[in-house]
């Protein structure tokens, strides 16, 4: 069963959908996407609710800066209104999934971190695709034989994410400002954080880096980390490995 509904947060409407039933699982886009892109990762036959909320300007919901990791964030805590439920997210939204079991662990039962940009600390190089590309967007220059794309070039899914991105100069500032931005957790924050998690992680991604889905498999005391098939090979493959992982540890934790 789909439904679909709004908050008003600082004068934004921000629209959330859910679909399914069950108990809710908060389960985040990453940068640039909406509640489509996680739509297709989420398993469909088991008996679990998904909950996203579309960040500020993405999807539907309006536009309103700032556009950080904490804003994001006390977003979803308002939304989810003091309930305890799975927080996840793809990208962006497992960093937003590790903010919000930092900043409520008693609200967050479980982790599902679906290719992670963000770790510990500062945002890392890998996010320095992002910030060039929307750098060159605002001053009008093309992706097309650039240096940008050449270094893309072997990771194609990540090329294909940039192109998007270049289709949409309007979202190029959102793009710099959270790509420069981290969920402001320390390693120690992240190895506190002893609720179930499950890191998925995909190969040649150079935004998406499988060696930081091991290490934050690693730092929190009671994940486990499981490879996905290449997407850029696979998309089909990687999406169904992705809903079959998420679902059986979903049933697991829900036992």
């Amino acid at each position: 069963m789909m439904a679909e509904g709004h908050i008003l947060r600082d004068g934004a409407r921000l629209r959330w959908i859910s679909d399914h039933e069950g108990p809710p699982v908060l389960f985040q886009h990453g940068l640039g996407g909406d509640a489509a892109q996680v739509a297709g990762l989420f398993p469909t036959a088991a008996p679990f609710r998904r909950l996203t909320l579309e960040c500020r300007g993405h999807g539907a919901s309006e536009p309103k800066p700032p556009y950080d990791f904490a804003i994001f964030a006390d977003d979803l805590i308002a939304l989810m209104n003091g309930r305890t439920m799975v927080v996840g997210g793809v990208s962006m939204g497992a960093a937003l999934a590790l903010r919000l079991a930092h900043l409520r662990p008693a609200q967050v039962r479980a982790l599902i971190l679906v290719r992670p940009a963000w770790g510990a600390g500062p945002a890392g190089a890998n996010l320095s695709f992002n910030t060039e590309a929307a750098a060159m967007i605002s001053a009008g220059r093309p992706l097309a034989g650039s240096a940008l794309e050449t270094r893309l070039r072997n990771a194609p899914d990540n090329l294909a994410s940039i192109r998007g991105f270049f289709a949409r100069p309007d979202f190029a500032p959102i793009l710099a400002a959270v790509s420069a931005d981290d969920p402001g957790l320390c390693a120690a924050d992240i190895a506190a954080l002893d609720m179930p998690a499950l890191v998925l992680s995909a190969p040649r991604d150079l935004i998406h880096p499988q060696t930081l889905a091991e290490e934050l498999a690693a730092l929190l005391p009671n994940a486990v980390h499981a490879a996905l098939p290449d997407k850029a090979d696979d998309p089909a493959a990687h999406r169904a490995a992705a809903a079959r992982a998420i679902a059986e540890f979903l049933e697991r934790i829900h036992a």
